[in-house]
């Protein structure tokens, strides 16, 4: 020992003798770029074990839920902006859901159908209900709450004999529309399927309604390169689980109102409010 110092140790590396005989003399700048391309490479393993995992972080969440737990999702924003969600979707419900299912008739896809809690009370009201998801941790959830017809995918992966009369789309998962250049996609999709006098029963968040600066924030962003103010890149996180990143399209009821037209469809009833639902039929 030297004045507290290991020897060997006094270029700064712990192990590692000082070159050249002077114990006080600064590495050669090719050590330095060799130490940093080392540090730079155990930085990188570091965060790469620590990145989170993509999968079902969505169906990993409601099969936890089902087993008990409290199976609390994070929303992670394409801004580093994070929320929390504790909604419990075995069980929650609110007057939205009851208004959207009492206008319900027919045979009804429910579209993003999580728990299966829609399907389950379309059942006991004498409704055929078929749920519709693309996690395979929602379709196991409904099967196992004791949905009798569940599909595992999304509406253009329905065989084309199969055909509804009412479509629900509750959970804000009108909001899949995903942008204004894909509203036509979605509503073609729809209609594909859909018998005769049929109807879409769906709900969706009106972004406008909030005095939150983050979001407030975001919306200036999306403006400033020409999106609408609702659009959102996001990815669900639950655990160490992180699903793809997905887009999602909030609209105020008149500019869904105004998609749905250019799609030849039209809004035949509606609850306002900040979570809305609307009815919509062809024009």
């Amino acid at each position: 020992m030297n004045g507290g110092v290991p020897n060997g140790a006094r270029d700064g590396r712990q192990g590692v003798r000082a070159r050249g005989g002077d114990a006080g003399a600064a590495p050669p700048l090719a050590d330095k770029r060799a130490l940093r391309s080392r540090q730079d490479k155990q930085m990188t393993n570091l965060s790469s074990a620590n990145a989170p995992l993509v999968g079902d972080a969505f169906g990993a969440a409601l099969l936890d839920q089902l087993a008990g737990l409290p199976g609390v999702v994070t929303y992670e924003r394409d801004d580093g902006y994070v929320q929390v969600d504790s909604t419990n979707y075995i069980s929650d419900w609110n007057d939205r859901d009851s208004w959207a299912i009492a206008r319900a008739a027919g045979r009804v896809l429910d579209v993003g159908a999580g728990a299966g809690r829609v399907c389950l009370r379309l059942a006991e009201s004498g409704l055929d209900a078929v749920a519709l998801d693309v996690s395979a941790g929602a379709v196991e959830v409904c099967r196992r709450q004791g949905v009798q017809n569940v599909f595992h995918g999304t509406i253009d992966d329905l065989p084309s004999t199969e055909l509804f009369d009412t479509f629900i789309v509750l959970g804000n998962n009108l909001g899949l529309i995903g942008s204004p250049e894909k509203a036509q996609g979605f509503f073609d999709a729809i209609a594909l399927r859909m018998r005769p006098g049929g109807r879409i029963v769906g709900g969706c968040l009106d972004p406008y309604q909030t005095d939150d600066p983050d979001h407030l924030a975001y919306h200036q962003a999306n403006i400033a390169v020409g999106r609408m103010a609702g659009q959102v890149r996001l990815r669900t996180r639950y655990r160490r689980l992180a699903s793809d990143w997905f887009d999602l399209l909030w609209m105020s009821m008149a500019e869904f109102a105004a998609l749905a037209r250019q799609s030849g469809w039209q809004i035949t009833d509606s609850m306002p409010g900040p979570l809305y639902a609307v009815v919509l039929e062809r024009n």
